[in-house]
């Protein structure tokens, strides 16, 4: 059963994570277990491990959706990121040694590689792994474990905000990676400080745009997969929020 519901966890958290599942839309149990070729029990077990991730809302006797991703929810995110990214990038500073700062660069190449491609769903998910590459270079197990029930959301955050200056974010990369490289925890921490903040604003302009005002309980007293849709001009530079499960 474990490995059922592993599958069913890791499809749903992707398609969570990559916005194929956008905020506020019904999951429908009949419908998901049966594209998964699953039963409900598994299903329901997947659903409460996303639920604890903050990914799904779960209302109890009506079903559940994906998390909504408010405005609040991007700055309690950004003020959590300002504090312990900063002290990753530091640790990582004091302890990078030959192939930390290898792996760190190749995070480096994979983004600029993406931002040449114009590929906003790499570009995510190679911005999100310098990240947190980042915080293993650290080599603190406890800021590693407390950053990872993050991890899904920051890489969700990062697909939604994926057209936003991606080059220039690249540039702080490169910025960050020079600081760990020389050896320079105060510079480090001043450029994760400064990368994070810098994103803070354009973020939340954003998430205004294309967040919307979803109640869990209406959702769920309808069949209906479809979430509020945001404005029409809100994600004229992303994909689409809703193209069809695979």
């Amino acid at each position: 059963m474990s490995a059922l519901r592993d599958r069913v966890y890791e499809t749903l958290k992707r398609r969570i994570v990559e916005v194929e599942l956008r905020p506020g839309e019904r999951l429908v149990e009949r419908d998901l277990a049966a594209e998964l070729d699953v039963s409900r029990i598994p299903l329901r077990e997947a659903l409460r491990l996303l639920s604890a991730e903050g990914l799904v809302v779960i209302v109890p006797n009506r079903g559940a959706l994906v998390s909504p991703f408010t405005p609040a929810d991007v700055r309690d995110l950004f003020d959590v990121r300002e504090s312990l990214e900063v002290l990753a990038a530091r640790l990582a500073a004091e302890r990078a040694d030959a192939d930390d700062l290898s792996r760190l660069r190749s995070r480096l190449e994979h983004a600029r590689d993406a931002v040449r491609r114009g590929d906003r769903r790499e570009i995510a998910a190679a911005n999100a792994e310098f990240h947190s590459e980042v915080v293993r270079v650290s080599g603190n197990t406890l800021l590693d474990t407390l950053m990872r029930p993050l991890d899904a959301r920051l890489r969700r955050l990062f697909r939604l905000t994926s057209d936003r200056d991606p080059g220039r974010q690249c540039a702080e990369h490169e910025e960050l990676y020079a600081a760990i490289s020389d050896g320079d925890p105060d510079r480090a921490a001043a450029c994760a400080l400064r990368h994070v903040a810098d994103g803070r604003e354009p973020t939340l302009a954003l998430a205004e745009r294309w967040a919307a005002d979803i109640d869990p309980v209406k959702v769920t007293r309808t069949r209906r997969r479809t979430a509020p849709r945001p404005p029409a001009d809100a994600l004229t530079a992303s994909p689409p929020l809703s193209p069809p499960l695979p």
